[in-house]
């Protein structure tokens, strides 16, 4: 009896957590109707609301706003409400902060990409950590070493973590895609990806999954 709850289980906890992430995705997107005048509004016209219109009012508004944004009339749009924001204290910590975070995901071809192992929290012991840049500091000037920027998250919640300045040498790097490594992250190591050694490892070598 435990074996069949526990196979049940398997089933329907992935699948309702994928229905419960998804709905909250829709429901925070259809928020994007109260933009429209009340008169106008899906339930307002045929009489009952449908569920997923805002996610499509959201893409046509990101879409909009890309085009407005790319040409030069839209550019002067944003540099000045960019300028307005610079004004107010605390706004224009946060927005910069995150605008920074969002142009350099987005722009750079190194963050993100690369799955890495480092020691931490201390010598000996290793967790998975993802490359976000290797743009030289005044740390390298400081320290005489090449150092790579790397993001440890934490389990199972990814999003929070520590950012490290390491420098190249202490890192390996591993044959994992950076899915793999969230899924081995969230499952806090329960997941872990299919690997196949290059060559054959003898019974009394552990095996470690570390590029040679």
């Amino acid at each position: 009896m435990k074996r069949y709850l526990i196979a049940g289980l398997l089933v329907w906890v992935p699948l309702g957590v994928t229905v419960l992430v998804i709905k909250l995705l829709v429901d925070i997107m259809d928020q994007t109707l109260l933009l429209i005048p009340e008169a106008y509004r899906p339930e307002a016209l045929i009489g009952f609301n449908i569920p997923g219109l805002g996610v499509v009012l959201s893409i046509a508004v990101v879409f909009v706003t890309g085009i407005v944004a790319a040409n030069l009339f839209g550019r002067q749009l944003v540099h000045l409400w960019e300028r307005m924001l610079a004004r107010i204290p605390l706004v224009r910590s946060i927005y910069a902060g995150v605008k920074q975070v969002v142009e350099t995901v987005f722009s750079s071809g190194q963050s993100f990409r690369k799955v890495l192992l480092v020691e931490y929290p201390r010598k000996d012991v290793w967790t998975l950590a993802f490359q976000t840049g290797t743009q030289a500091s005044e740390a390298q000037a400081k320290t005489g070493r090449e150092v790579v920027n790397v993001f440890v998250p934490t389990t199972p919640n990814p999003t929070s973590g520590f950012f490290l300045m390491v420098p190249r040498e202490d890192l390996l790097e591993l044959d994992m895609s950076v899915d793999d490594g969230l899924k081995m992250l969230i499952s806090m190591g329960v997941v872990v990806p299919q690997w196949d050694s290059p060559s054959p490892v003898p019974a009394d070598t552990p095996s470690t999954g570390v590029k040679s």
